[in-house]
Parts: structure tokens; C-alpha cells; sequence
């Protein structure tokens, strides 16, 4: 996110809180209930992306992650393209091997 997305991003909530306690004084409302409930309204939507972005955070889901994961994945499809018949088959028996070796190890 860039600086001037996230200076946006925190006068829209500053703004929201204002339109929330208005919209409450509008319905008639006292001014301290109507404080009260806006900031209730605020700090429950602050807990509840908090909790989706720990929630992405523990998962590993955010989004430098994947982009990462997209990257080394191409770079390997990428990698894989390259390979001739040759070097794809002698790869393919290598993998073969190695299951196999392993696949004995877990038997005993």
C-alpha cells in the first residue's frame, strides 16, 4: 500500500466515524449516545479487519506471499519449458528414484 493510499484510507475513516455519529443524530439521538455508538461502530469494524488480517497473516494468504509463490512457480514452469526430452526424462527418473528411496525408508 502506498503512503498517500493509506493517508486516504485513514481520512475515509475518520470521515465514516463523523457520517456515523451525524446519521445518529439525524434518528435523534442524544450527542454522548450518539459518540458512544459511533465509536462502537468504529473500534467493532477495526476489530473485525484486525481479525481478517490475522487470519490471512497465519494462513500465510497475504499478499506478498503469493505473489512470491506465483513467481517461483512460473520461474519453474518456465525452467521446465526449457528442459529438452532428454533432460525432462532423466529428471522425471530422478524424482522416480527418490520417491522410491523414500517410499522404502517409511515401510520400515
Amino acid at each position: 500500500m502506498r503512503r498517500i493510499d493509506a493517508i486516504a484510507l485513514t481520512l475515509l475513516v475518520l470521515l465514516s466515524g463523523g457520517l456515523i455519529y451525524l446519521l445518529f443524530r439525524g434518528i435523534g439521538v442524544d450527542n454522548f449516545t450518539a459518540g458512544i455508538w459511533s465509536q462502537a461502530l468504529l473500534i467493532g469494524g477495526l476489530m473485525v479487519w484486525l481479525g481478517t488480517y490475522v487470519l490471512r497473516a497465519a494462513t500465510k494468504g497475504m499478499t506478498l506471499n503469493t505473489q512470491i509463490q506465483n513467481y517461483k512457480d512460473a520461474v519453474l514452469r518456465k525452467r521446465l519449458e526449457e528442459l529438452s526430452p532428454e533432460e525432462l526424462a532423466q529428471l522425471q527418473a530422478e524424482i522416480a528414484d527418490e520417491e522410491g528411496e523414500q517410499g522404502i525408508g517409511n515401510r520400515e
